[in-house]
């Protein structure tokens, strides 16, 4: 499994009653990685997987879990009412890790309805659903409802502006990030309106295992290994603050034990970089754990493309308050984190080459005119 590392032992505590917990879009990227993390560090919790598998969802991103008694997956989507209403019940679902979210923002710009629908609409349907199965338990104190969000809702920052923080302004500059702003504030006003125990958490771009390979970091890896061109937006000048996803779950599991509800958090890293720089640090890494590639050394590949319609320039995550207030800090550096997920790739080509197909090289050439 990606993510039994013991870096993590400190965090949360098998020392406590079991919980119940539904994970919505747990087959996807950082939904499958928090399932893998929560089933090694939490054996006697029962989790219920809601995933509506699609494009990004994919099942065998839990191979070799749903086996387990406590582990019960379920395809079906946030939107729908009765089933949510069944699962609580049926379930007696204490804890919500709600991760189902239209994720790609070049997906968001030629199709927002499905954006809004799933990310705005379905939050909505997903906290009416727990607020009324908590309100008939008796709101029990331990209960919780955890919102996974984005540092995109903060917009952009210029090149000396200090980080984000959890008092920055909202200011989304894509469908993608102005849903998640609305499903965020959706979360905020339920905890102050009806007192559900929620909590948002505010992560920086994630990368790991599972990654699915319209996303930069696998689609370098996996052009890098098909001799394809690596596409980089603009001049590759873009900031991103790069959190690998085992650090990202083990800050959810510090949220779920020890967060404050109706808080909200930014989950950082603080390993900025230039996107033209990751790809050079990629290639580096590719070349010498790949040296049969069939283009080398891998930076010939580099090809700068149209930069995307409204491209963020920089965004960074201040994580000072979840760092000091919860008692959480990430394992990995960029370098020791990028070598475990491209060494991944590498390990995992039966993982990938199914997923391979036209259909996002068609999304890059519909929105570029290509």
């Amino acid at each position: 499994m990606p993510l039994t590392d013991t870096v993590h032992s400190a965090l949360g505590t098998t020392d406590r009653p079991p919980r119940r917990l539904l994970v919505t879009g747990g087959a996807g990227f950082i939904g499958s990685n928090f399932v893998h993390y929560w089933c090694d560090r939490y054996p006697q919790d029962r989790l219920v997987v809601l995933d509506a598998l699609t494009y990004a969802g994919n099942r065998n991103n839990l191979a070799g879990l749903e086996q387990q008694a406590r582990i019960r997956f379920v395809h079906g989507n946030i939107s729908d009412r009765p089933l949510l209403n069944r699962l609580l019940n049926t379930e007696s679902i204490d804890t919500i890790a709600h991760f189902a979210a239209e994720s790609h923002v070049d997906r968001s710009i030629l199709e927002p309805d499905a954006f809004v629908q799933t990310n705005v609409v379905g939050t909505f349907t997903l906290l009416e659903a727990f607020r009324h199965h908590w309100q008939r338990r008796g709101q029990p104190a331990g209960d919780r409802f955890l919102h996974v969000s984005t540092d995109e809702v903060y917009g952009s920052l210029e090149p000396t502006d200090p980080p984000f923080t959890e008092s920055t302004p909202y200011a989304p500059n894509s469908p993608y990030s102005a849903s998640k702003a609305g499903g965020d504030h959706l979360v905020r006003a339920y905890h102050h309106t009806y007192h559900l125990p929620t909590l948002i958490g505010h992560s920086s771009n994630n990368y790991g295992p599972y990654h699915f390979p319209e996303k930069l970091i696998p689609l370098l890896c996996v052009n890098i290994l098909l001799g394809k061109p690596l596409p980089i937006y603009g001049d590759g000048q873009q900031v991103r603050d790069w959190l690998h996803v085992s650090d990202h779950c083990s800050a959810l599991d510090a949220l779920i034990h020890r967060g404050q509800p109706g808080q909200t958090y930014n989950i950082g890293s603080n390993h900025e970089v230039k996107n033209i720089d990751l790809v050079y640090q990629i290639c580096d890494l590719m070349n010498e754990l790949a040296p049969t590639l069939s283009v080398a050394p891998c930076q010939q590949l580099i090809t700068f493309v149209r930069d995307r319609p409204g491209h963020d320039r920089r965004y960074a995550t201040d994580s000072n308050k979840l760092k000091t207030q919860v008692g959480w800090s990430p394992a990995y550096t960029l370098e020791s984190g990028l070598r475990q997920t491209i060494q991944w790739y590498l390990d995992h080509p039966h993982w990938w080459i199914p997923l391979l197909s036209p259909t996002y090289q068609q999304y890059y050439a519909k929105l570029y005119g290509e």
